[in-house]
């Protein structure tokens, strides 16, 4: 166990290595998590579900999947039937439905499927422990442990096929259950024509759902919780974040009246930057836009310009905060996603931002404006003088991790890991440093279509996200070591699977422990 001494020079060093440090300011106040919230969300006004259900509503797993045979047969992603099944059924069959999705995931990648729980052991009324009769059973007897996905490999049988999985690549949702960046799924799970019919059928029924006079955003949100087309993802996001209203004939309107507005506080505030009221604010986002990611995106000239304007702006309206690290990272998914609606290249490193019409990267600047501005208002408290709220969200991370695997728990604490010392920065930036853009875009999607997922359910994923590592956490028996595993996480050549398995992992955790609200202890 590492001395105070020598944990203080590794933090020191540790965060400083690392460009673009955030500083360790503690933060955000976000109120407690509400129960009642969440327990009423399947009350509300019933929708049309994506996949046509019988009207009747159903109180066991097997009368909905008699009911719905035909799509469980067609292959409908699992994600999106997790996001239907929250619109249609009860508490219970939710609950199952999730871990349905867990269950295909394990036997399709040729693990034994657990044996099916009695109707009474899948009673969702926690009070202190989630179900876990159809979890692999924990080597140290604690029921209420969840594995990782990595662990999950070495109890497969020797010679298994996935064995041959590195531990950075984890097992994820089946290949059908994603969709990419660029609208497309991974081309060695499914065949190009079956493919290509699946990505077409699901971007007709976006089209289908946003030609109408007005959108109904309750079904835009339970389609785009299992991710959104790339066509179709710049309105969308535009749609679910408030920014556009839902009626057709007044986006043109607003639009052009939100454009005019922003460029209106451009032409107002951007003189003074160079004031000594604003200088600092502006100096710390010129050093803070260079260490952002993609680089070669974000180096590009026009895009810093672009950058420093919409985050100088931000700093000066929103005087109760400011400009606090962080919040430039929120910019780029916004801007990237705006700017593939222009551009044919799918690279985002390769594209040229010099080469796009000057007209239309003004829209791009304003409507990026705007959208971070909408996600911020959700989460400002995040970025509040001193930051209490993010230090209440990693308290109630802490919380939350120690009831649903009090191993992993035990094992940072014995060995004096903070959580704020690698949550903090899941918080304050959220998950964007930990997981390659693509991902965090698909991330989104999903945050953009929960109720208050940028706020509540992100720490789900959160939890989720560090349970993942359970196994590579274990493992290791020293402070500094443990550090710095958490704070360079292997996601590197992570994709839309392994975020569409870590979101259907924060599901199931949400809904188990939605109604137990002990683990905000305050």
């Amino acid at each position: 166990m590492a001395s105070d001494g020598a944990r203080k020079q590794f933090w020191k060093r540790s965060t400083s290595k690392v460009p673009g440090s955030i500083q360790h300011v503690y933060g955000a106040q976000h109120p407690p998590f509400d129960p009642l919230l969440h327990s009423t969300l399947l009350k509300s006004t019933p929708k049309v579900p994506t996949t046509p259900v019988k009207a009747k509503r159903v109180s066991t797993f097997q009368e909905f999947e008699s009911n719905t045979s035909d799509a469980w047969d067609a292959g409908e992603d699992d994600d999106e039937l997790l996001a239907m099944a929250a619109e249609s059924l009860n508490t219970e069959v939710v609950m199952e439905t999730a871990h349905r999705v867990l269950r295909n995931h394990r036997q399709r990648q040729g693990q034994p499927a657990p044996p099916q729980p009695p109707a009474h052991e899948q009673e969702p009324k926690l009070v202190a422990e989630p179900p876990v009769a159809e979890l692999p059973a924990a080597p140290s007897g604690d029921l209420r442990l969840v594995k990782s996905v990595s662990e999950s490999h070495t109890a497969c049988p020797a010679g298994s096929a996935s064995d041959a999985i590195p531990l950075q690549r984890p097992q994820s949702l089946p290949h059908s259950a994603t969709v990419a960046l660029g609208g497309t799924s991974d081309p060695i799970a499914l065949g190009g024509s079956a493919r290509s019919h699946r990505e077409a059928s699901r971007l007709d029924k976006f089209k289908q759902l946003l030609a109408g006079p007005n959108t109904d955003l309750e079904e835009l949100r339970k389609l785009s919780w299992s991710g959104i087309p790339k066509p179709v993802r710049p309105i969308t996001w535009k749609l679910l974040s408030g920014y556009l209203p839902a009626n057709v004939d007044r986006r043109p309107a607003t639009l052009q009246r939100k454009q005019k507005e922003y460029f209106a506080f451009i032409e107002h505030y951007y003189d003074s930057r160079n004031d000594e009221a604003h200088q600092d604010t502006y100096r710390q986002i010129h050093i803070d836009i260079p260490r952002m990611s993609p680089e070669t995106l974000i180096l590009q000239p026009k895009v810093t310009e672009i950058f420093e304007r919409i985050l100088f702006i931000w700093a000066i309206r929103h005087p109760a905060s400011g400009y606090v690290q962080g919040i430039n990272d929120l910019v780029t998914p916004f801007f990237v996603v705006f700017i593939c609606e222009h551009i044919e290249e799918e690279d985002v490193d390769r594209v040229d931002v010099a080469s796009v019409p000057a007209e239309v990267l003004r829209n791009i600047e304003a409507d990026t404006y705007w959208c971070m501005s909408k996600l911020l208002d959700g989460i400002q408290d995040n970025y509040t003088f001193a930051q209490p709220g993010i230090q209440l969200k990693v308290k109630m991370l802490e919380e939350l991790v120690s009831r649903i695997d009090e191993q992993v728990h035990g094992h940072l604490e014995q060995h004096e890991v903070r959580y704020l010392q690698f949550a903090f920065r899941w918080m304050n930036n959220l998950l964007m440093r930990e997981v390659p853009l693509h991902c965090t875009v698909r991330l989104w999607d999903t945050y953009q279509s929960e109720p208050e997922g940028f706020s509540h359910f992100h720490l789900y994923v959160c939890a989720a996200f560090l349970v993942r590592w359970r196994k590579e956490i274990l493992e290791e028996r020293d402070f500094q070591e443990l550090l710095l595993f958490l704070q360079n996480l292997p996601t590197d050549h992570w994709n839309d699977e392994d975020i569409s398995l870590l979101l259907a992992e924060a599901y199931r955790l949400k809904f188990a422990f939605a109604d137990a609200p002990n683990h905000y202890k305050k």
